[in-house]
């Protein structure tokens, strides 16, 4: 409780004096425009909409668990079958995880993928599109290169309660305010 007052009078403080409140929102701004380049560097570097990913469900275990974090890469090199790839669907927020099962190559050059998760019976054709046997090279975000065990499961956490992000990212900034040079 002490904590909290002391970050209320810091913060009353900071109110009166306006150009180290300018200086300290500033600071907030350039680490929250820091993370959005790093995030934007690793898209350009990793050709890869979505350069890093957390794992949501239990359909790739053993391989990978839920909360895992998956770092991608979508460069242009051939992609195998018994590769680990994730892939959006059409009309779907959410990218699919899973491993390549088969790999068609048509004669104008053109690939379709058949993928399966690890811990799942049947292959994904009941995930795809209606109407979809396969997937193409353009539903591939990326193909998975590297991993961090269970470090996701804050992403997950903070998902499932919503309030708990706000009221994260509201003390994380309060502090990031009042904690100035001293």
């Amino acid at each position: 409780m002490e904590m909290i007052e002391k970050q209320i009078n810091e913060l009353k403080k900071l109110w009166g004096n306006k150009r180290q409140f300018l200086f300290q929102a500033l600071n907030l701004a350039m680490i929250v425009f820091s993370a959005l380049m790093i995030w934007k560097g690793l898209m350009f570097i990793t050709k890869s909409e979505s350069p890093v990913v957390v794992v949501l469900s239990g359909s790739m275990e053993p391989a990978f668990q839920r909360g895992d974090i998956l770092f991608l890469n979508n460069q242009n090199d051939p992609i195998r079958v018994g590769e680990v790839v994730v892939f959006k669907i059409k009309d779907r927020d959410i990218p699919i995880v899973h491993r390549v099962l088969k790999v068609h190559e048509k004669p104008d050059g053109k690939i379709e993928l058949l993928t399966k998760g690890d811990n799942n019976r049947v292959d994904d054709r009941g995930l795809y599109a209606p109407g979809q046997q396969f997937i193409g090279r353009e539903d591939i975000l990326g193909r998975a290169v590297g991993t961090l065990r269970y470090v996701g499961m804050v992403t997950i956490i903070l998902n499932d309660y919503p309030a708990l992000k706000y009221v994260l990212v509201a003390v994380m900034g309060l502090f990031v305010l009042t904690e100035g040079d001293q």
